[in-house]
């Protein structure tokens, strides 16, 4: 599955597995490439 945000900057293009459990440092990476913090993403 590939996911996109339209930025003023351009487009962010971020590909997540479609597995039903990701590996941690997968769901990190995910994460960090749409650009938000750990924490945002938690909330």
């Amino acid at each position: 599955m590939v996911m996109q945000r339209a930025d003023i900057g351009g487009t962010t293009t971020v590909p997540v597995p479609d597995h039903p459990e990701l590996r941690t440092g997968t769901l990190r990476s995910i994460i960090r490439q749409s650009g938000l913090e750990v924490e945002s993403f938690r909330k």
